[in-house]
């Protein structure tokens, strides 16, 4: 019986030890969000004279980012350059721009300005949209200035 109530009271003792350590412990901090660039050198990438720019950084490890360049390659044409820049193979450029996260896209206008972005997966027609209403402002919902993901 001695040996029941010892085991019973250390039971008590660990579950109260464990309660009052759980209440001290302090919320997780804040995390800090991942950033897409906002502005390109254009001479950093092929077809400088082309009027847009998609760039989608990319990594092979990254399972998202062969669907997002394989969307964003259907964009390429005479006024759109597209590039993919891997970081298994061009791991200066993701630093120079500080891509922390794949897949990340960005459309840039002809002086080099990012005019919308994603980090993520998207959707083919939303990376669509997003590029036709750069090119054409007022050519689908949402405006081209504040479409970021």
């Amino acid at each position: 019986m001695v040996r029941i109530l010892t085991v019973a009271g250390a039971m008590i003792i660990a579950l109260v030890v464990s309660w009052f350590l759980r209440r001290r412990r302090n919320d997780a901090p804040t995390q800090g969000g991942f950033e897409l660039p906002v502005q390109l050198d254009r001479n950093d990438f092929v077809s400088p004279e082309a009027p847009w720019l998609v760039v989608v950084f990319t990594s092979a490890t990254c399972n998202a980012c062969n669907d997002v360049a394989t969307k964003a390659e259907v964009l390429s044409s005479h006024d759109v350059a597209v590039v993919r820049v891997d970081y298994t193979t061009d791991p200066e450029m993701h630093a120079r721009y500080k891509i922390e996260a794949v897949p990340a896209l960005v459309v840039a206008d002809a002086d080099g300005v990012v005019k919308a972005g994603f980090l993520g997966p998207v959707k083919a027609q939303d990376l669509w949209a997003a590029v036709a209403e750069c090119r054409e402002p007022g050519s689908s919902p949402g405006s081209c200035e504040n479409h970021s993901n």
